[in-house]
Parts: structure tokens; C-alpha cells; sequence
């Protein structure tokens, strides 16, 4: 691929991340808002970030995508702990400190 066509397929992948943002944000501007969609559109930043990890956890670029204990446990020890507390950054932490800890210890 040379650089000519890098470059288009990077322009015309902002026009189309621009485009779809204007349209839900730009189309509807100031308007108010049913109370079914915001109802809906609170649940969006819980369902983003375990689709963010969920691939780096069940297929681990680190093991060449075999799943392994030390992110599995880790992944359950986050789920626990944001249970428990109720506070994302705890389970991030605590989520964190059983990976690094699984890993010294699983090697």
C-alpha cells in the first residue's frame, strides 16, 4: 500500500466518524430527548468497557490467544470486586493487582 492510499483511507474514515457522530449529536442538537432513549444511553459506558477487554481476556495477544489462569482470575476478581464495592476504580486496581500478582506467581 503506498502513501496515496494510506491517506485516503484515512481521510475517508473520518468523514465517516464524522458523519455518524453529526448525525446522532448534530441531527438532534438541543432537542430534548425521550426518556426511553437517555433511560437506554446510561447503560453505554457499562457495556463499552467490557467489550474494550473481553477480547484481551478471553484470546490474549500475550499467550499468542490461548486463554490463561493469570487473566482469567483476574478478570473474576474484578467482576467480584466491582461487584462488592460498587466503585470502578476499585475492580480496575484491585483487577490489576490480581493479574500482576498472578502473573509472579504462575510465572
Amino acid at each position: 500500500m503506498n502513501t496515496v492510499e494510506t491517506w485516503v483511507i484515512i481521510i475517508l474514515l473520518g468523514l465517516g466518524t464524522f458523519v455518524l457522530r453529526f448525525s446522532f449529536l448534530g441531527m438532534i442538537g438541543g432537542r430534548p430527548m425521550p426518556e426511553w432513549v437517555l433511560r437506554h444511553l446510561r447503560y453505554t459506558p457499562v457495556a463499552v468497557l467490557p467489550a474494550l477487554v473481553a477480547p484481551a481476556v478471553v484470546w490474549p495477544a500475550a499467550t499468542g490467544g490461548d486463554p490463561d489462569a493469570a487473566r482469567l482470575l483476574a478478570a473474576f476478581a474484578t467482576v467480584a470486586i466491582g461487584l462488592a464495592t460498587r466503585n470502578a476504580l476499585w475492580s480496575i486496581v484491585g483487577g490489576a493487582a490480581t493479574l500482576y500478582g498472578a502473573l509472579w506467581l504462575l510465572g
